[in-house]
């Protein structure tokens, strides 16, 4: 360190070259930080008197990297957003804060909300924060303590824990459960209403993947009703619009409820599974770790795991 602080004279400066490299201007780089433009200049110009080479090309009303520049604003910028990672977490852990739950709609809908009440029973004075989205988010990026990625478990950016393997099988109400007389084998469900779902950006299964693992790859799936959530999937399901696809994790008390049926005999385990991720940049603050260590603990004690 000692050899760093010679080299740079000050840990500043480099913020301030962050900021100039980033923004492509030194007088934008001190709005941005509240300074005068010459403190940015001089901080710029004392480094490169320290390195021994030039940062930046000046022009009249911009500034741009030399290939000098460039290999310092990757590593410093790297470890920059770093720093900031860490300064919140640290923060965050000080100030006793909330924990926020990234899930989709139908998890927070039909996982989530039935247990808030055992969640709140077991660990009170924890302000859990349920946030729905239609993408997987970038946790450090948007202060996210956990959430539920559909993958297989890899994620460079982020630990992860099997909440529920992935199996799918065929649901609709069971009305229209009942009226498909013919329904004895996998093709017979090609007749039948289907209930399409398809997510803008998630990644997910459809049924022509579904009808293919029973190896039914010569007639394409009916068109049907198609939907862009999986909570109005499965609206649509209970009001008798069709056969949709069930997701065992979630439709599991659905059906023991009797507002879904379901063809479990035909379940397909695809090997992809759901999962509850945190980074493994930012520290985790205690109320995150009950909040995760309880979640494991209903998946485990619901037969969620379970292959």
């Amino acid at each position: 360190m000692q050899e760093l602080w010679k080299m740079l004279t000050s840990p500043r400066h480099l913020i301030f070259f962050e900021a100039a490299a980033r923004l492509g201007s030194f007088t934008r780089a001190a709005d941005e930080l509240n300074v005068q433009q010459p403190a940015v200049s001089a901080a710029i110009r004392q480094m490169e008197e320290s390195l021994g080479v030039k940062l930046f090309l000046r022009a009249h009303r911009s500034v741009c990297l030399t290939p000098a520049g460039e290999r310092l604003f990757s590593d410093v910028s790297v470890a920059l957003e770093r720093i900031l990672a860490s300064a919140r977490a640290v923060h965050q852990r000080g100030q006793n804060d909330h924990v926020t739950l990234s899930v989709s709609t139908a998890f927070a809908n039909y996982w989530m909300v039935p247990r808030l009440e055992a969640f709140h029973d077991a660990n009170p004075g924890i302000d859990l924060r349920l946030q729905t989205s239609d993408r997987d988010p970038d946790l450090d990026a948007e202060d996210i303590s956990l959430g539920i990625r559909r993958g297989y478990g890899e994620w460079p950016e982020c630990e992860s824990v099997l909440i529920a393997p992935e199996v799918i099988y065929p649901i609709a109400s069971p009305r229209v459960m009942a009226a498909a007389v013919n329904l004895t084998t996998v093709p017979n469900l090609l007749h039948e209403r289907l209930i399409h779902l398809e997510e803008p950006i998630r990644e997910r299964p459809t049924w022509k993947d579904w009808f293919a693992h029973h190896k039914i790859q010569d007639q394409a799936p009916k068109a049907g009703l198609r939907l862009n959530d999986y909570a109005l999937v499965l609206q649509a399901a209970m009001a008798g619009e069709g056969f949709a696809f069930g997701w065992r994790h979630v439709t599991r008390q659905l059906i023991a409820q009797g507002l879904l049926a379901a063809k479990t005999e035909w379940a397909w385990r695809t090997g992809a599974g759901y999962y509850l991720v945190w980074s493994k940049r930012v520290p985790m603050i205690p109320q995150a770790e009950k909040v995760r260590d309880w979640l494991v603990t209903q998946a485990e004690t619901g037969g969620e795991t379970e292959g």
